[in-house]
C-alpha cells in the first residue's frame, strides 16, 4: 500500500527542477503490482491476438484480403505527435476512457462473426497503444515505472498462464475464460483510474541527451519480435528443435519448466546494467540466437548427448535468459525517447518481421516470395543487428553523461527499483506457472487395449487440420478433440498443424491433442524449417521415425516423417506427409518419386497417409501405386482431391470419409487394417459392400456419424458422406 508521506524521487535532489510536478513519490505495494501486471496481461493478451485475427482471411482465401489494413490500429501512438492528441492523453479522465475501451475489446470474442471480432479487436488494439504512450510517456515518474514493471509482470503472467491451458491463451480460449479475464481486467481498470495514478500534473521534463530515437525505436520493435517469436509461450523453444523417435529432443513436457525457470532467471538478473546493456552480453545472446537456428546442421557428426546439451540447453535456454534480462533496460532507454515517432519505428519493424516470417513459409502465394524462401537466416540476422545498435547506441551515450534511469530503475520511497516485492511477485508467478506443469503431470496415459492374433485390427486417420481455428477462426481444439476421440482411430496424423508461429497464435497442437487424448506425438519437421506442419498421434508406441524435409525445386516446402509404431509386438511402418501445391508440377514429381522410394523400402506393412494434391490415376497417384508397391484402400472412389489413404502387406476391412462440420477447410478419412499373422501369406478383401450387418461388429465404423451417405455434407455436423462408410470383405 502507499505510504502516508510522499517522497522525493532520486535525481530530484541534483535537479530541483527535473519532473517537480511528479517529485512527490509514493511506495508500490502489492495491490499495485497485482493491478498493474493484470494490465500488462491484458496488453500482451490483445498485442497477440491482433495477427491471428488478421491473418484468418489470406489463410482461408490464399491470396492478400484487404483485411491486412487493420493492423494501422497498432500505429495510434502516431497521433502523440499531434500536441492537442499528446495534451489529452495528459488527461487522466481521457486516459481512463481509454483504458475502459481496451477492456471492452476483449468481449471480441464473443461477437456473432469473425468481421464484428476483427473490427472490436483493431479498435481495442487503437485504444491499447495509446493507453501504452499515455503510461510510458506520462509525466509522473511513479506512474512510468508502475507501467514499466506492470508491463513486464503481465508479459510473465501471459506465458504461465498458457501452461494451464496446454499453450492456449486463457482470453481467447472460450466464453468462460473470456469472462473471467473480463471481469479481473474490470477489477484493475476500475482501481486504476480510482487511484488516480494517471494523473500527471505539469509538464514532463525531458532528458537532456536522449538515446537516438530512431535506433532504441528500431530495437524495441526486434525485441517485441522476437519474445513473440520464440519465447511467446513456454513450449516453442522445444519446437524449434524437434527431432525423430527415439530421441526427439526435449520434449514439451516436462522441459517448458526449464524455459520459465530461464525467463525468471534472465528478470532477476536485469537490474544489473552492467551486463545487461554491455556488448558482451549482446554478443552472448546473439551467438545464442545464431545457434538455435544452426546448430543442429552444424553438429550433425557430434554424439548425440553433445548436441542435445551445445543445441537445447545452451543456447535455448541462454537466449531466454538473455531476452528477458535487457527487456527493463530496453523500456527505460524507449521512455527518454520522443513518443510517436519512437513507437511508430518500432512497430514498423515488429510488423516488418512478422511479415517476413510470414513470407519465409507462404512465399509460394505472395509477390516477392522468391527472395525470402528459406530464408530466415536473414530475419535472425536482422534482429541481432538491430538490438545491436541499441545496445551501441546507448553505450555511447551513457560515456556522455552520468546515466540517469527514466523508468525501470529509478527510487520509489528509498528503494531503488525492481525492490523485494516486484522479485516476489515475479516468483510468484513462476510458482504459479511450474504448478501448472505439475498439474499436468501424465500418471497413466497411454493405457489402450493391446493388439492381438488372430484379429489385430488397427484404424488410422488423416486430416488436414487448419491450424486448430473453424472456418470462422474461433479455436477448434476441444471440439476437434471431441471428434477424433469418437472416430477411435489408433493413428492420426494431423496435416497443416503447426501453429507454434507467431502469426498463427503460438500454439502446440501436438502437445495439446496429445495430452488431451492420451496419444504419443512426433511433431515433425521443426517449427524453423518452413512449412505448414505435419504431426502423428498414435494411441501405440512409436519406435523410430525421421523427418523430411521433401525436394521442392519450384513450390512450397512439404514435411513427411517416415515413422514405424509397435502394436503390441507388431510393428508398423507409417509414411505421412503434406506435399506441396498442385500449381508446381516439378515438386509434386520429385516428391512423389521420394515418398514412394521411403514406402517401397519400407521392411514391415505399411501404411501411407498424404495430401497429394494430385487427382486418382493421374501420374503421381500412379508412381506412389506403382514403384512406392502401395494399393488405394479404394480404388473406385474418383472424387477425392489431396488426401489419400493407401496401405500394403495388410488386409483392408473399411474406408469412411467424415465431414469437417466446419472445423477445418477439409473432411477427414480414415481406414480400418487387419494385421495379418504372416505378412508374405495372407489374402486381401476385394468385394465392397455398404450395408453394416454384413460385417463384424468389431469392424464396423462408429454410428456416432451417422450411417451410409451419398454426396457431400455441408452440415455445420461430423457426417458420413461422399458414398461412405464402406467395408471390404
Amino acid at each position: 500500500m502507499r505510504n502516508a508521506k510522499p517522497t522525493l524521487s532520486a535525481g530530484d535532489s541534483k535537479d530541483q527542477n527535473y519532473e517537480k510536478s511528479s517529485s512527490l513519490i509514493y511506495s508500490i505495494g502489492f495491490r499495485e503490482l497485482y493491478r498493474e501486471a493484470m494490465l500488462g496481461y491484458i496488453f500482451w493478451s490483445l498485442f497477440q491476438a491482433i495477427g491471428p485475427m488478421i491473418w484468418f482471411y489470406p489463410l482461408n482465401e490464399l491470396e492478400i484480403s484487404g483485411y491486412e489494413s487493420f493492423v494501422v490500429a497498432l500505429f495510434s501512438p502516431a497521433l502523440a505527435g499531434i500536441p492537442t492528441v499528446r495534451r489529452a492523453l495528459n488527461n487522466r479522465w481521457v486516459v481512463a476512457l481509454l483504458r475502459l475501451l481496451t477492456l471492452a475489446s476483449l468481449a471480441s470474442f464473443q461477437t456473432s462473426t469473425t468481421l464484428h471480432r476483427l473490427i472490436v479487436l483493431a479498435f481495442g488494439c487503437f485504444a491499447m497503444m495509446l493507453v501504452f504512450t499515455a503510461s510510458f510517456w506520462s509525466g509522473s515518474q511513479y506512474q512510468r515505472t508502475l507501467s514499466c514493471w506492470g508491463f513486464l509482470l503481465g508479459l510473465f503472467a501471459f506465458i504461465c498462464s498458457r501452461v494451464w491451458f496446454v499453450s492456449f491463451v486463457p482470453t481467447w480460449w472460450d466464453n468462460k475464460t473470456n469472462s473471467a479475464v473480463i471481469a479481473l481486467g474490470v477489477i484493475a481498470t476500475i482501481d486504476k483510474i480510482l487511484a488516480g495514478d494517471d494523473i500527471s500534473s505539469g509538464r514532463r521534463l525531458e532528458p537532456t541527451k536522449p538515446p537516438n530515437w530512431l535506433v532504441t525505436g528500431a530495437a524495441f520493435g526486434s525485441l517485441l519480435y522476437l519474445t513473440h517469436w520464440i519465447f511467446g509461450e513456454a513450449s516453442l523453444l522445444c519446437r524449434w528443435t524437434a527431432k525423430g523417435y527415439p530421441s526427439t529432443g526435449p520434449a514439451p513436457y516436462p522441459w517448458g519448466m526449464a524455459v520459465l525457470v530461464a525467463l525468471w532467471f534472465g528478470m532477476t538478473l536485469a537490474p544489473c546494467t552492467h551486463v545487461t546493456a554491455s556488448r558482451l552480453w549482446w554478443l552472448v545472446g546473439s551467438g545464442a540466437l545464431v545457434a538455435l537456428y544452426f546448430l543442429s546442421t552444424w553438429l550433425a557428426f557430434v554424439g548425440l548427448s553433445l548436441q542435445v546439451f551445445l543445441e537445447h540447453i545452451c543456447s535455448g535456454l541462454l537466449l531466454a535468459v538473455y531476452t528477458m534480462s535487457i527487456w527493463p533496460e530496453t523500456l527505460d532507454r524507449l521512455t527518454m525517447c520522443p513518443p510517436a515517432r519512437t513507437l511508430v519505428t518500432a512497430i514498423a519493424v515488429y510488423l516488418f518481421e512478422i511479415l517476413f516470417s510470414v513470407w519465409t513459409v507462404a512465399y509460394n502465394f505472395v509477390p516477392g516470395g522468391v527472395y525470402t524462401r528459406e530464408h530466415t537466416d536473414y530475419l535472425v540476422a536482422l534482429v541481432i543487428g538491430l538490438l545491436g545498435l541499441g545496445v551501441i547506441s546507448n553505450r555511447a551515450e551513457i560515456k556522455k553523461e552520468s546515466y540517469k534511469s527514466y523508468s525501470a530503475f529509478v527510487l520509489i520511497g528509498r528503494k531503488k527499483m525492481p525492490h523485494a516485492r516486484v522479485s516476489t511477485t515475479f516468483l510468484v508467478i513462476l510458482v504459479v506457472g511450474l504448478v501448472g506443469f505439475a498439474t499436468r503431470y501424465p500418471a497413466q496415459t497411454f493405457s489402450h487395449p493391446p493388439k492381438v492374433q488372430p484379429m489385430a485390427d488397427f484404424t488410422a486417420a488423416i486430416w488436414t487440420y487448419h491450424f486448430g481455428y473453424d472456418n470462422k477462426g474461433w479455436p477448434s481444439l476441444e471440439r476437434s478433440a471431441q471428434m477424433l476421440n469418437k472416430t477411435g482411430a489408433d493413428v492420426i496424423t494431423l496435416l497443416e498443424s503447426d501453429a507454434s508461429k507467431p502469426f498463427l497464435g503460438n500454439n502446440d497442437l501436438g502437445m495439446w491433442l496429445g495430452e488431451r487424448l492420451g496419444m504419443y506425438v512426433d511433431f515433425g519437421v521443426s517449427t524453423k524449417d518452413h512449412t505448414w506442419g505435419n504431426l502423428i498421434l498414435s494411441k501405440y508406441p512409436i519406435v523410430k521415425s525421421t523427418h523430411h524435409m521433401l525436394p521442392s525445386p519450384e513450390g512450397e516446402l512439404a514435411p513427411a516423417i517416415t515413422a514405424t509404431i509397435n502394436f503390441t509386438g507388431h510393428l508398423i511402418d507409417f509414411v505421412v506427409t503434406h506435399m506441396g501445391n498442385d500449381g508446381d508440377n516439378l515438386d509434386r514429381k520429385v516428391q512423389a518419386e521420394f515418398l514412394s522410394e521411403e514406402l517401397r523400402k519400407a521392411e514391415n506393412p505399411a501404411v501411407f497417409l498424404g495430401y497429394v494434391t494430385s487427382s486418382p490415376y493421374s501420374r503421381d497417384y500412379k508412381q506412389l501405386t506403382g514403384h512406392g508397391g502401395v494399393k488405394d484402400i479404394d480404388d473406385t472412389d474418383t472424387n477425392r482431391w489431396c488426401e489419400y489413404i493407401m496401405y500394403k502387406r495388410l488386409i483392408r476391412l473399411g474406408y469412411a470419409r467424415v465431414s469437417n462440420g466446419g472445423l477445418s477447410d477439409t473432411e477427414l478419412q480414415m481406414a480400418r487394417f487387419r494385421i495379418p499373422e504372416d505378412p508374405d501369406n495372407y489374402k486381401d478383401h476385394t468385394k465392397i459392400v455398404t450395408d453394416r450387418s454384413r460385417v463384424d461388429r468389431s469392424v464396423r465404423f462408429t454410428k456416432k456419424f451417422g450411417s451410409f451417405r451419398h454426396g457431400h455434407n455441408w452440415e455445420w455436423k461430423h457426417k458420413y458422406h461422399m458414398s461412405t462408410p464402406k467395408y471390404f470383405i
